[in-house]
């Protein structure tokens, strides 16, 4: 695996509310084999929304950062909130 920034890949997940943001980037994580499980944010199981009061609303109130691998690449992804009330 290499660090090179060649192949290094910065990604902000931003997009109006129930847009899937926090899907994509769960799929992601699944998908790169950096999870075992497909998180579900309606069932308050997704990885990126860790808050009990994220889990609850099914909602992301805070961005939340993660690094997978895809062969040769690093992927930096941030899962944003979309909700106008916690955007900043």
């Amino acid at each position: 695996m290499s660090n090179n920034l060649e192949n290094t890949r910065n990604i902000g997940i931003m997009a109006h509310i129930d847009a899937g943001k926090t899907t994509t980037t769960e799929r992601i994580l699944f998908y790169t084999g950096r999870t075992h499980r497909l998180g579900e944010v309606h069932d308050g199981n997704a990885q990126m929304d860790w808050m009990i009061q994220e889990q609850e609303r099914g909602i992301t109130i805070t961005s939340a950062a993660t690094t997978a691998y895809w062969r040769d690449h690093c992927i930096n992804i941030i899962d944003t909130p979309g909700h106008v009330d916690f955007t900043a």
